[in-house]
């Protein structure tokens, strides 16, 4: 009697083992003793891309950031730069990208406005998207806005103009690419802050600086067609405030006689020349690298299972007036910035 049991629980092994292999081999799952949905289920890739628009100085200070996070995290950044400021060409691109399977995206859209077709077709297959740089229109589907407040900026270095000015004069507003979201808020913004001052008028705005040589060109011309009224130019872009700062060292260079104040924005080498020598006011100093390692750093936090607060969407990166008095530090100063936002992130931003 006991061989028999001995032999009839033999033969229940063994059967159970060709069913266990036999399943294996199907492809069914076997779990261990201790294993638990959750615990088999594997997270998503966080597969990250930082996408520009089309080349320009900005999107490499930029990239600077997105360097700084891959060499901080170890984790690799696809970087690409498209041809142009399209939507439409911006959109052939991300959506094969996105079907190459990038599933984190850091985008400065093309169009305030037409990102957001784009961006609802992405984030309804689970891809997130945050802006860096300036902020699609709301309602939007991005997590995020990464960015300066550059009305604020461009307020501020209006401000500042005037006040070089004595409070009176003409100015030349210049513009950079029209197409830019951001160009429309920089222009509202100079003309709330000149319309504040009875005394202050613009007597031109010229746009459409695509290159530093067509800059230098048509800040030339407007300089000459005003050369005997004008107080002072204010430029909100990174190519004409170098145009501005070439032109204006020229004129002081060849005799000119007539003081022109001027600001600008970001900080070209020949910009910070400008300003040691006197022929260049101040300039606004963003925060690109910001721009690029605050927008890595929240989607890495997003993949990680972190939402965003509700009814928090901008991260306002911060910027600096740079003068003759803080061009030296102002490095150290937007620094700072970051190192304080980024401290705030899980408290201010996200949640789980």
């Amino acid at each position: 009697m006991k061989q028999q049991q001995a032999k009839l629980c033999s033969i229940v092994t063994l059967v159970a083992l060709v069913l266990t292999m036999t399943l294996v081999a199907c492809g069914a799952p076997v779990a261990s003793p201790t294993s638990t949905p959750a615990a088999q289920a594997t997270a998503p890739t966080f597969k990250p891309i930082w996408y520009a628009p089309a080349p320009h100085p900005y999107f490499e200070e930029v990239r600077k950031g997105i360097e700084a996070f891959e060499a901080e995290t170890g984790i690799k950044v696809e970087k690409q730069i498209g041809p142009d400021w399209n939507q439409d060409s911006q959109n052939q691109r991300i959506e094969a990208l996105a079907a190459q399977g990038y599933n984190a995206f850091s985008v400065y859209p093309a169009d305030a406005v037409g990102a957001n077709g784009l961006y609802e077709q992405l984030t309804s297959k689970g891809i997130r998207i945050i802006n860096f740089g300036t902020s699609t229109a709301q309602p939007t589907t991005a997590s995020f806005a990464v960015a300066t407040d550059v009305k604020a900026a461009a307020m501020r270095a209006t401000e500042e103009l005037i006040k070089a000015m004595g409070g009176k004069g003409n100015i030349i507003n210049v513009l950079e690419v029209l197409e830019d979201p951001n160009t429309a808020l920089r222009k509202q913004g100079i003309e709330e802050v000149v319309a504040k001052y009875p005394d202050v008028k613009i007597i031109q705005e010229v746009a459409g600086m695509t290159s530093v040589e067509t800059a230098v060109q048509k800040v030339g011309d407007a300089l000459s067609a005003n050369i005997d009224k004008v107080d002072g130019i204010i430029a909100t872009g990174y190519t004409p405030s170098v145009a501005i700062a070439q032109v204006l060292s020229e004129y002081k260079s060849k005799g000119g006689e007539r003081k022109i104040h001027a600001v600008g924005i970001d900080t070209d080498e020949i910009v910070v020349q400008a300003i040691k020598d006197g022929v260049m006011d101040g300039t606004i100093v963003q925060n690109p690298y910001g721009h690029g390692y605050l927008s890595m750093l929240l989607l890495q936090y997003l993949s990680e299972g972190y939402k965003p607060k509700a009814n928090v969407y901008f991260v306002d990166a911060g910027f600096v007036f740079a003068t003759k008095d803080n061009i030296e530090t102002y490095t150290n100063d937007i620094l700072a910035v970051t190192k304080q936002i980024k401290s705030e992130l899980l408290v201010k931003y996200l949640e789980k």
